[in-house]
């Protein structure tokens, strides 16, 4: 197997003292995975960050091998890791991704709306800017891998595109993240809370 590749960082677990094992999303190829040696070093580290857009060169010497990655940053999220908000939904939207598809399988529309998604998580001045593209995107999931889903809210209330963000809750644990509930949807409940305080701070 040899892919290169631009890609979306989206997942990345230590693997010994110094590696990491590395979840890409690319949009030919669909979710890769790699052996990044060094990903803990000083070079690496500010690189492997979940929502990064990465250069990949994936090399293994069969399809059942786990390929070795070298990584090249594009673009970083690291900006925004000090932002409690965007972090958070970084942070669920990347962890999800990784967790609900398949790999190897090819999904350029998911592909295309994920980059877009984080770009806006980026760019807007607060969630009333994002978390309608974020609904919309979880929708896409559940849609692209066979289980329906409401259509996304069209409103600019965000007290009703947060009522549709707790309703997906439900049919995300029940089809996509059934066997990984644990750290991901922690990752979903954290970014429920610091959306409830942003209500509560324009609100009160």
């Amino acid at each position: 197997m040899q892919l290169r590749s631009s890609s979306i960082l989206l997942a990345s677990r230590q693997h010994g003292e110094t590696a990491a094992i590395a979840r890409f999303l690319t949009r030919e190829h669909g979710l890769v995975a790699g052996y990044v040696a060094g990903a803990r070093g000083r070079q690496l580290r500010p690189v492997m960050i979940p929502g990064n857009f990465v250069a990949i060169d994936l090399r293994a010497r069969s399809d059942s091998q786990l390929p070795f990655a070298k990584i090249e940053l594009l673009e970083s999220r690291g900006p925004w890791l000090s932002e409690p908000l965007p972090a958070a939904a970084i942070s669920w939207v990347c962890a999800m991704t990784a967790s609900a598809l398949p790999e190897r399988y090819p999904y350029p529309h998911l592909h295309d709306a994920l980059a877009a998604l984080l770009s806006a998580i980026c760019q807007a001045p607060s969630a009333r800017g994002w978390l309608p593209a974020l609904v919309t995107y979880e929708t896409m999931l559940l849609r692209e891998q066979g289980y329906g889903g409401e259509r996304p809210v069209q409103s600019a209330d965000l007290g009703e595109v947060l009522a549709q963000f707790d309703r997906l809750e439900r049919p995300l644990l029940r089809y996509l993240l059934a066997d990984n509930r644990g750290d991901v949807m922690a990752a979903r409940s954290l970014l429920r809370e610091r959306l409830a305080r942003m209500v509560g701070d324009i609100s009160g």
